[in-house]
């Protein structure tokens, strides 16, 4: 790889708001490109939002769906990358011409579209088609691989994408700060979102414990780290549906280490330097080469029969029924 910058944002998105939460992309990507970045990334459903997707119908959620690339979403995209000169990554719902929907994420440039990729474990709607596979492109002289979300959870995920050349991994999320039966977690109290101005500590307090990064840091390092890649970790902030997220934008070097990361309250971008010095000298590189595959058949064995592979957040979702014997409990959509 060679030395770039690479932004992670945050910001406060509006539901089913596009045109608004484009104006932030646009916003963010000037500022971020005004401190060096050559490639600036968003959080998850960032131009559509999130959380409240899952109340949606399946015609509501068709009507918030676009085609990628040619949809006026992505187009808009373009506008910005045109206008900035950067590398510009964003989320959305896709419509594919057979009618299924798709977590879809989209990296347009000065020259037009790039790519995108496809979230491979939705739960905010049963309506949702899980990704196909893994993706890494080069992108500026880098090669990058795409995980959104929950798929950043499962260690297999993140190691595919790097055996398959990922140097960099943007990981755009939604998350923190929801219901949990872990020690210290669970959600925030939107009247300290309201008053963060005045009284910034109590927030920060909350945003900055276990509910927020302390949970973070419990797995994002360890994803760098044992991989020997760089992460970009982007999420929103503020309220979310009937949520607060805390932000936390940042992005880790090969070694577990955080680059640069936000304090702000607030919509926000951190730039950083990725160098091809940290890549190659990253513990986790050596880790990829000691690996016997010879040993992990259990690893990709099929499921014990009648079992299906399952998505299911620690919270409820809203189109979840009451009783869990009706089979909608964790579904993957």
């Amino acid at each position: 790889m060679r030395d770039i910058r690479i932004a992670a944002a945050q910001f406060e998105h509006r539901d089913a708001d596009k045109s608004y939460n484009l104006g932030r992309i646009r916003e963010l990507t000037r500022r971020a490109v005004a401190q060096g970045a050559e490639i600036v990334c968003f959080h998850e459903c960032s131009i559509t939002a999130y959380t409240f997707l899952q109340t949606l119908s399946r015609d509501e959620l068709d009507v918030l769906a676009e085609p990628v690339p040619n949809g006026p979403s992505v187009a808009a995209l373009n506008d910005i990358a045109r206008e900035t000169g950067a590398v510009v990554m964003a989320g959305l719902i896709e419509r594919e011409p057979d009618g299924r929907l798709f977590k879809s994420y989209v990296a347009v440039g000065p020259e037009g579209f790039l790519t995108k990729y496809h979230k491979l474990h939705p739960f905010i709607s049963p309506h949702l088609t899980p990704g196909r596979g893994y993706h890494v492109i080069e992108i500026r002289g880098v090669k990058v691989g795409f995980l959104i979300c929950y798929d950043n959870n499962l260690p297999e995920n993140v190691r595919a994408t790097a055996l398959l050349g990922a140097e960099v991994i943007v990981m755009p999320h939604v998350t923190g700060c929801t219901p949990s039966n872990m020690p210290g977690r669970g959600p925030v109290d939107p009247a300290l979102w309201d008053n963060r101005h005045r009284d910034p500590v109590r927030l920060r307090r909350e945003f900055r414990g276990p509910k927020g990064r302390g949970w973070l840091m419990r797995w994002l390092p360890a994803r760098a780290w044992e991989n020997g890649v760089f992460a970009v970790f982007a999420n929103n902030i503020g309220r979310d549906f009937d949520t607060i997220k805390p932000g936390l934008a940042m992005v880790l070097d090969p070694s577990g280490e955080v680059l640069v990361e936000s304090h702000a309250l607030d919509d926000d971008v951190v730039v950083a330097l990725l160098t091809a010095e940290s890549f190659e000298q990253a513990p986790g590189r050596r880790y990829l080469r000691a690996r016997r595959p010879e040993l992990y058949g259990k690893l990709v064995a099929p499921h014990p029969e009648g079992h299906r592979p399952v998505t299911s957040p620690g919270w409820r979702l809203a189109y979840e029924a009451e009783d869990p014997s009706d089979g909608l409990i964790g579904r993957s959509g």
